[in-house]
């Protein structure tokens, strides 16, 4: 089975799409030693690109000669052109979009993560609104299967592009390695000291824009004990911050909120685990992976009741309305004063994490590549 992915992101992204293609990819290389692997991304120079040199099943593809000139109309355009050569028999688009021109006989595959420019079109430009709704509609049309990564997005699938139910596949996303490692108590303590951490705090990732709604969360935090500080940990994004600050400084919160918008990514999980709890209180998500990475550090979670954060959670986190901040105060408070609670939060936790395990992920997608591949279906 030889798969081509459009990667991008994997290259590039520090977060979000870039984690789920770099998991994806390193994780199929390493479970299937028999599927080779081609990359096809215009930049191959970021951080990232160690991931993928020590696995014999990778080869890479970026544009050479004239194509350089244009690597975005040859990563839309151009990347077909190498599959026949490559032997490809399924590309799988990881991010929300195909090229165009993929021959036939080759299946395809695109992931689908969120549909937030066809449900929140406001926080797009209209050029960047358009392109991504171009894109997403082609892709999702010409693709043989659409992956899901959440019953939540596959609803909006069928909404709002219309895609019929069958030629959607559900499949849940995990989060990074790291987050699955144990943490004790000196990485802690060497975590605590380096942002010198108050000694209690909630914590909210995410970056810091409208639709993730941490003002609600600056909001509730002034009907928790005064002891109990607020780390927001995010890139700020837009014009979004001003109205926190102002909620900060009209609910005299100035020395209880605190921001860290450059924290190294491996040191995430420290973050979470010395927090009380972790809150989460998007307004829409195509799954919310701080809920999961949440529940990796046995961190007890308040997230919105709405989109897809349900489906991440389960039994294992308290809801509260995301337009409602005194909600997510009361479900906080619980948390905060009941110590038998947030040990329930936490083994539940734990339970709810195994849906989404990185080894259960890639069986999946690899049960979906099996029942796609002509090569395989000529073999039985």
């Amino acid at each position: 089975m030889i798969i081509g992915f459009e990667a991008k992101r994997a290259f590039h992204n520090k977060t979000g799409l870039g984690n789920y293609s770099r998991m994806l990819i390193c994780g199929l290389s390493k479970e299937h030693p028999e599927v080779h692997s081609f990359l096809y991304s215009p930049y191959m120079d970021g951080e990232y690109k160690s991931y993928f040199t020590s696995y014999a099943n990778i080869s890479t593809r970026q544009p050479t000669g004239f194509d350089k000139r244009l690597p975005n109309l040859w990563r839309s355009f151009g990347v077909s052109m190498h599959l026949k050569g490559d032997k490809v028999t399924i590309f799988h688009g990881l991010s929300h979009e195909l090229p165009h021109g993929i021959p036939h006989d080759i299946k395809k595959v695109v992931t689908m993560h969120d549909l937030i420019v066809w449900r929140y079109p406001q926080f797009y430009s209209l050029f960047d609104r358009r392109m991504h709704k171009i894109k997403q509609r082609h892709s999702c049309h010409i693709a043989d299967t659409v992956v899901a990564i959440s019953e939540s997005t596959k609803k909006d699938l069928i909404k709002y592009l219309h895609i019929p139910e069958e030629k959607i596949k559900v499949i849940y996303q995990s989060c990074d390695p790291i987050f699955w490692q144990p943490i004790d108590e000196n990485e802690k303590a060497d975590i605590r000291k380096l942002y010198d951490l108050p000694e209690r705090y909630i914590v909210c990732v995410g970056t810091i824009e409208e639709r993730k709604n941490q003002a609600a969360v600056v909001r509730a935090l002034a009907e928790l004990p005064e002891d109990v500080h607020l780390l927001i940990v995010g890139r700020q994004h837009g014009s979004y911050i001003r109205e926190i600050n102002s909620v900060i400084k009209n609910y005299k919160l100035t020395s209880r909120v605190h921001f860290v918008s450059n924290a190294e990514f491996e040191n995430f999980p420290g973050l979470y685990a010395n927090a009380i709890a972790s809150v989460y209180m998007s307004r829409y998500e195509g799954f919310g992976i701080p809920i999961l990475e949440s529940m990796c550090c046995d961190t007890p979670v308040v997230t919105s009741n709405v989109s897809s954060m349900p489906e991440a959670g389960g039994d294992a986190v308290l809801y509260a309305s995301p337009d409602e901040p005194h909600e997510v105060a009361t479900q906080l408070n619980m948390i905060i004063s009941n110590p038998q609670l947030r040990a329930e939060l936490v083994a539940k936790g734990r339970v709810q994490r195994q849906k989404f395990t990185q080894e259960k992920v890639i069986a999946d997608l690899y049960n979906l590549y099996n029942t796609l591949d002509p090569q395989e279906e000529d073999d039985l």
